[in-house]
């Protein structure tokens, strides 16, 4: 029989599923299985279990057909369990490493009941907060085993189910399942404890609870929190059908259940304002009605002010103790935190000037007809935001487009673009004053989110490297990254557009916020899908091809942690390979971390056969020109394969750029083309035509099904139509 059954439901947890099944599978222990719960659930989680157990013979996965909620998918992932102990692990955490071996020799050792296990909370900038464990079990509690009577302390240890391994002969014998609704962990983590014959402790962190900015219930305002005294009843009824057996442990409960009640009723984040009084008269009727029976003492603790005042149902005083010790304990924090803040903008007096002025245009109005755009830190018309802002021209002509540009880059705008130029009043103007705000990236650390309008990211690219938090895990890639302010950006988004699920995926772990996501495919690729041969022919014209002699594009992307690294490329040597008329178009990332006067010296070293693109502004206009993309780890990749043209993956750092920067795909492994980790072998797929070799075409059209599958020409239409209309367009179509 399998040792350890993990049931790990999944529901909207795409971002965070894969980390927790890789904590399981990647132990040094293999005697386990994992039911994989899709509780049909909307985004990708489905997929993602499914390729686990396609990969993986331990891991099957049972699909609902409707959405049941946590308890209940966790009784269907029971009933499918076949190890002699259940771990309820929850798919937006995961485990220790290596802490399998350790959990094992315990549960071999004195098979208990209940194995309880440490934990640490991880927070969004990845650092860690103890459990309450030390406290409650400051002597420990050796190796054996244990009756709860004997240390009825243990009902003090956070009363989840994940951080306990079960004996599943318990749970069956004994009838114990989760119920339904929030708090379902309540009614089935008390009783289970209660019933265990033989506990065991393991002092050993195993389990890293993710503490979620957005998702998780105990961040959400909602009236279903009234529901933890359904779950309350419930393990009060569970101990009043075994009276009077346990009425000995009954005070023990009965002070958790005060403790825990009074926790969420002082949460703010919980309870609107509005009905915790409400809220506050279901504590004082739960106290009242569960009581220890006669003969047992209320716990020390519960008898204190606050507990008087709520079992006697004094509202208004309690609240007005309340409210003065916080005040009392924030005045200190409100003084220091006023003397650390600092005007973003304000480093000069003309920025200054500038900022002064944004703020007295924030108490005007919106203007409900504003619209503004802007790419790559105001370089220019580019990108996803110039799709955009074309299609909104065409669809929704009622909204007038502003762009924010550097004064340098005024030049390349196109004919009849309204514009503002970066720094002036009135580019301040229209920050404060527009409805909407599109951008590829974040806008300024000084701009508000004003209430009412509608800020959109729609990113610029697919992700191969890590992005966002999950950076926090390799800081030579992030070097003085504020990743606090990273998420005060983050929160002004209201939406987030994605070219497919994957990046949708990462995003939502690197990104985490409230905003809504429209997965809809990339607006910039809509042209690579609508452009005829002729507007090609043009483009290849504008880069001097005039026939069709072969054109390849490298694109290497930027090195952060090596800002004066360069990967070894011989233009000169690649056209040899090509063969006479071939070009070389090379265009450096943005970041500009090539100088311009190497790019000048290899394109003089092409006989005027390579060309420089990087200043071209439009990258779709230079993807549709080239027959060929040569790149490394830069989302053109996952643009390019839109065309379905050859792509050669050329890593020639692979090795090191994996392990210091971080990356969420191997393109190595999973590539969209031919690979190559060195100058020689890739003249040598060119040579060879490896290139365009059945095994290149395989890999492109597996790529092609995973990552551009929305790519069909209407990405921009579906923006407009969802952010500026109002409309809900289904991704796939026009409309």
């Amino acid at each position: 029989m399998t040792l350890i059954s993990f049931v790990v439901p999944a529901y909207r947890v795409q971002a965070y599923l894969r980390e927790c099944l890789d904590s399981i599978l990647d132990q040094p222990f293999t005697d386990l299985e994992v039911i994989g719960v899709d509780d049909c659930s909307p985004d990708a989680g489905g997929e993602i279990l499914a390729g686990y157990a396609e990969r993986d013979p331990r891991v099957r996965v049972l699909r609902l057909p409707e959405n049941v909620g946590l308890g209940p998918a966790r009784n269907a992932g029971l009933d499918r369990a076949g190890g002699e102990y259940v771990w309820f692990l929850d798919s937006d955490d995961w485990l220790a490493p290596e802490c399998l071996p350790a959990v094992a020799a315990r549960l071999r050792a004195g098979t208990p009941d209940v194995l309880l296990v440490d934990h640490v909370r991880r927070h969004w900038d990845d650092s860690a907060s103890p459990s309450a464990w030390a406290r409650v079990l400051p002597g420990g509690v050796g190796t054996g085993t244990f009756a709860l009577r004997d240390r009825p302390e243990v009902l003090r240890l956070l009363h989840v189910a994940w951080n306990r391994v079960l004996r599943r002969d318990l749970l069956l014998d004994q009838g114990l399942r989760f119920a339904p609704g929030w708090y379902e962990d309540v009614s089935f983590t008390y009783p289970t404890l209660l019933a265990a014959g033989r506990i065991a402790a393991l002092d050993r962190v195993c389990v890293n609870y993710r503490q979620r900015r957005a998702g998780a219930i105990t961040r959400t305002r909602d009236e279903r929190h009234v529901e933890v005294f359904d779950q309350w009843d419930r393990v009060f009824r569970w101990l009043v059908a075994r009276r009077p057996a346990l009425d000995d442990l009954w005070p023990a409960v009965y002070e958790r259940m005060v403790w825990h009640c009074l926790t969420v009723l002082g949460n703010g984040e919980r309870i609107d304002p509005h009905l915790r009084p409400v809220f506050f008269a279901r504590i004082t009727a739960a106290m009242r009605r569960w009581r220890p029976p006669a003969g047992y003492p209320v716990p020390p603790g519960v008898p204190g002010l606050k507990q008087r005042l709520v079992a006697g149902g004094h509202w208004r005083t309690f609240t007005a103790l309340r409210v003065a010790g916080r005040v009392r304990d924030t005045a200190g924090r409100g003084v220091r935190a006023a003397g650390r803040r600092a005007v973003p903008l304000a480093r000069t007096a003309r920025d200054a000037a500038g900022y002064a002025y944004y703020r007295a245009e924030l108490r005007r109005p919106l203007d409900p007809a504003l619209a503004v755009y802007a790419a790559y830190w105001y370089r220019g018309y580019a990108c996803n935001p110039a799709a955009v802002y074309e299609a909104a021209r065409r669809l929704a002509p009622q909204v007038r487009g502003v762009w924010i540009v550097r004064r340098d880059r005024v030049h390349t705008l196109p004919a009849g673009v309204e514009y503002v130029v970066a720094g002036s009043r009135a580019y301040h103007r229209v920050l404060a004053r527009a409805r909407w705000l599109v951008n590829n990236v974040n806008f300024p650390d000084a701009v508000r989110k004003r209430p009412g309008s509608v800020h959109v990211q729609t990113h610029h690219g697919t992700p191969v490297k890590v992005m966002g938090l999950d950076q926090q895990r390799y800081p030579l890639g992030a070097p003085g990254m504020d990743f606090a302010a990273l998420l005060r950006r983050v929160d002004r988004w209201d939406y987030s557009v994605t070219a497919n699920s994957f990046s949708t995926q990462q995003w939502e772990r690197a990104y985490p916020a409230g905003y809504t996501t429209l997965e809809y495919g990339y607006p910039r690729n809509d042209r690579l899908v609508t452009a005829t041969a002729e507007e090609v022919r043009r483009l290849r014209a504008r880069f001097g091809v005039t026939g069709d002699e072969p054109v390849v594009l490298y694109a290497p992307t930027h090195r952060e942690h090596l800002p004066g690294y360069r990967p070894p490329f011989r233009p000169a040597a690649l056209l040899d390979v090509l063969g006479p008329g071939a070009r070389v178009l090379l265009r450096s990332h943005y970041f500009h971390d090539r100088e311009p006067g190497d790019r000048a010296s290899e394109v003089e070293t092409g006989s005027g056969r390579v060309l420089d693109v990087t200043d071209h502004d439009r990258v779709e206009e230079v993807y549709l020109a080239a027959d060929v993309l040569v790149t490394d780890y830069s989302s053109a990749m996952f643009d390019y394969a839109v065309l379905d043209r050859p792509i050669v993956v050329y890593a020639p750092d692979w090795a090191a750029y994996r392990l210091t920067r971080g990356v969420y795909v191997d393109v190595t492994a999973e590539p969209p083309g031919a690979v190559a980790t060195d100058f020689a072998g890739l003249l040598d797929l060119f040579r060879s035509g490896a290139v365009r070799s059945p095994a290149a075409e395989a890999a492109r059209r597996r790529f092609r099904a995973r990552f551009c599958a929305l790519d069909d020409g209407h990405a921009a239409e579906r923006v407009v139509r969802r952010v500026f209309l109002g409309e809900r367009p289904h991704p796939g179509t026009g409309r």
